[in-house]
């Protein structure tokens, strides 16, 4: 079954809180993962804060949304969200809460996090929004524990965002919940968005890291490396594979990177060989073989080393 991601269009939404995360998943579709797209909206039509028309969606309550599933509410004019316009959608509100009980995860871009508080879904739980409105946030939902500086928090199947670019930090995050490090890495590099970053306590996978620079080349080398780990690999296929000589290839790989190819190779294969461990199903010399290695001897050296 698909993972659905629903996205709730509310009016005088921002038009890139949309955006953004819906280009994610969208890109995440086209590399083949499993999810679906869908949009709802709360009155007819809908306008952004730019004044762009949004086309006939279907109203929220004739989507069809599962455990598992996702429901994405990109921010709006907080005016609004603040209005008692909206404060009187109470079936709105309600519909939010059952689905979070029914085991649907509620996301929210930037001022969407309003929303969710006023519907209970952030009391006493960590979140956050744009740092404009942190403050404002905290003092109109006292029972909310809002965190500044963050970019997106992450709480049993409730996430908020601080906004605006924020919002594809936090699609890659659950993307890479779902699909795992290099498919995240794969999505962001179709974004063009090179330097992932992290929330407020998950650290960077080793997959995703050495990857904030734009040379095709050598990631196309550091493409066929997570691909092919298991293979031997030596320096002169790794530069026919960036199509440049062994000495510049070793020489611009440490240049973008900061690190040498060997040690690249190194750190990938740590990374893969924590991943596996966490099988009972493998044995360490089935883990070895999987990442390059001869021996467990090998292996116990680089899972020691860094």
């Amino acid at each position: 079954m698909k993972t659905k991601f629903v996205f709730l269009l509310l009016p005088e939404i921002h038009l890139m809180d949309l955006a953004g995360p819906d280009q994610a998943i969208h890109e995440a579709i086209d590399f083949g993962a499993e999810f679906e797209i869908e949009h709802c909206n709360l009155v007819p039509q809908i306008t952004t804060t730019s004044g762009l028309s949004i086309g006939k969606t279907k109203h929220y309550t004739e989507v069809v949304i599962n455990k598992g599933d996702y429901l994405i509410i990109p921010g709006s004019n907080a005016s609004y969200l603040l209005s008692e316009d909206f404060k009187k959608e109470k079936n709105l509100l309600s519909w939010l809460k059952d689905l979070h009980q029914n085991g649907v995860n509620i996301c929210s871009i930037c001022a969407g996090a309003f929303a969710l508080a006023e519907c209970g879904l952030l009391d006493n739980i960590s979140c956050t929004t744009h740092f404009k409105r942190t403050r404002q946030l905290q003092e109109l939902y006292p029972k909310t524990k809002v965190i500044e500086n963050i970019l997106f928090t992450d709480n049993n199947g409730i996430y908020t965002s601080a906004g605006i670019a924020s919002g594809i930090d936090l699609s890659l995050h659950i993307i890479e919940k779902l699909k795992g490090s290099h498919f995240a890495h794969l999505v962001a590099r179709e974004l063009v968005v090179y330097n992932r970053r992290s929330g407020n306590s998950a650290q960077d996978s080793e997959l995703l890291q050495f990857r904030n620079h734009i040379h095709s080349g050598i990631h196309k080398a550091q493409d066929w490396i997570l691909d092919n780990i298991h293979i031997k690999t030596n320096l002169e296929d790794l530069a026919g594979i960036a199509n440049m000589s062994e000495r510049n290839f070793t020489r611009i790989f440490k240049k973008e990177t900061n690190v040498t190819v060997n040690d690249f190779i190194t750190i990938i294969r740590k990374e893969k060989s924590r991943e596996l461990l966490k099988n009972p199903d493998f044995s360490r010399i089935e883990i070895a073989q999987r990442i390059g290695l001869q021996s467990e001897r090998q292996l116990s050296r680089i899972i020691n080393s860094y």
